[in-house]
């Protein structure tokens, strides 16, 4: 019986030594969801030259894939994805923060940011914002790759379908078994006991299966150190996406269309797969 792996990507618009986008790469079967390896990349070429590799794959990624409708109208950009992310992709980060942060000033306080459909059910940060996260640069940096690398995008490319790409969002499966509480800081100093705690209770109820994605983790044990031991939360976030591939997939293989999103899936903003 062939096993579509699943993947799933904690991404950084800048990628480095310290702060490398991490793949989480594994099987997915019958509700069990088996972590083979983490695998870490230092530059965004190397993002690029992973998608290229011929394989078979199902992934989420920590990324947006659209901006908000609202947004692309009012400034008169493209109301097709592609030609959308197209003319995105032309411009520097520094346009776009100009480009973003003039809308933003115009729009009365409490109501600076347009947002997507997606994003009140997901809890998600605008995919215009460009701090705290700079999710913007992230879809700068990250969507037109997946593009270039001919990769399927469900509900806004067609592409090669042996390799799928989703929007996922870790936050929206973590905050079902923690609430609010913290997990991760890439602040050594906010790298508390109490976010290792979180951890370490986040991982237990994912091996359990306590959500309502209904998938059980299967670690080993030096996998389980190593994702409660990475206080930056990277390794966790990147399993928290591959989780969502994972029913994504399941989605697919019940035959259920769009791999789980929403039938009425705005096709220019896209959408958080599970949410």
């Amino acid at each position: 019986m062939n096993v579509t792996p699943v993947i799933g990507c904690d991404f950084s618009s800048s990628p480095s030594k310290k702060k490398p986008i991490v793949f989480a790469i594994g099987l997915a079967n019958n509700g069990r969801v088996s972590l083979s390896k983490l695998e870490q990349i230092q530059t965004l070429e190397g993002f690029s030259a992973w998608l290229k590799q011929p394989a078979d794959w199902v992934g989420g990624f920590d990324l947006p894939f659209g901006l908000p409708r609202e947004l692309v109208e009012k400034l008169g950009w493209p109301s097709d994805w592609k030609a959308c992310i197209d003319h995105y992709a032309s411009l520097s980060r520094e346009e776009i923060r100009a480009t973003f942060k003039a809308f933003c000033d115009a729009r009365p306080v409490g109501g600076k940011f347009a947002h997507r459909a997606t994003d009140a059910p997901a809890g998600s940060s605008p995919s215009m914002k460009w701090v705290n996260p700079p999710v913007a640069y992230m879809l700068h940096a990250g969507v037109p790759r997946l593009v270039e690398a001919g990769i399927h995008i469900p509900a806004l490319h067609a592409g090669d379908e042996k390799r799928v790409a989703l929007e996922a969002y870790p936050g929206l499966l973590a905050r079902e078994i923690l609430n609010n509480r913290s997990y991760k800081s890439d602040d050594k100093a906010k790298q508390t006991p109490e976010r290792l705690i979180a951890r370490k209770d986040l991982v237990t109820q994912l091996e359990l299966g306590q959500t309502r994605l209904n998938l059980r983790l299967k670690l080993s044990h030096a996998q389980r150190d190593a994702l409660i031991d990475d206080a930056s939360g990277d390794s966790l976030d990147a399993v928290l996406c591959m989780l969502q591939a994972a029913w994504a997939l399941q989605q697919h293989e019940k035959g259920i269309k769009g791999y789980g999103l929403p039938a009425k899936t705005d096709p220019l903003e896209g959408w958080i797969v599970t949410a």
